[in-house]
């Protein structure tokens, strides 16, 4: 299982990019969850994420916590990254392929077809 250290060291998330303040909770857990400041607020400065976590009544687990809500935000968007990257290939891969026998020869009825039609727009003397 790999840390979440690993993780951000991987996506590139460094310490030095979160900004990260403690606010006040809100919410059911009566008057412990009200008055300390457990609820934990990051922003990522280059790409402007932010994320709120109040998942727990520990601060250092919502850190923990909001700092994998970071991770999971940038491992999806990497995801979606390599799939349309992926799609174009395939795209590119599909507008690159040779007509079949069968489209050649659908091409070539059509084109009869047209000069046939064209042939008829000519002047009666030609």
């Amino acid at each position: 299982m790999e840390t979440l250290a690993e993780r951000m060291k991987r996506l590139r998330i460094h310490e030095e990019d979160l900004e990260e303040r403690f606010v006040l909770g809100s919410g059911s857990g009566g008057q412990k969850i009200n008055k300390t400041s457990s609820c934990v607020y990051l922003k990522h400065h280059p790409s402007g994420l932010e994320v709120n976590c109040q998942e727990t009544r520990s601060r250092e687990k919502n850190r923990e916590i909001a700092r994998t809500r970071i991770c999971e935000h940038f491992e999806a968007r990497a995801a979606a990254a390599k799939l349309e990257a992926s799609r174009e290939r395939a795209r590119t891969r599909y507008q690159k392929r040779k007509p079949s026998r069968a489209a050649k020869a659908r091409l070539r009825v059509a084109k009869e077809h047209r000069a046939e039609r064209k042939s008829t727009r000519r002047k009666v003397g030609d």
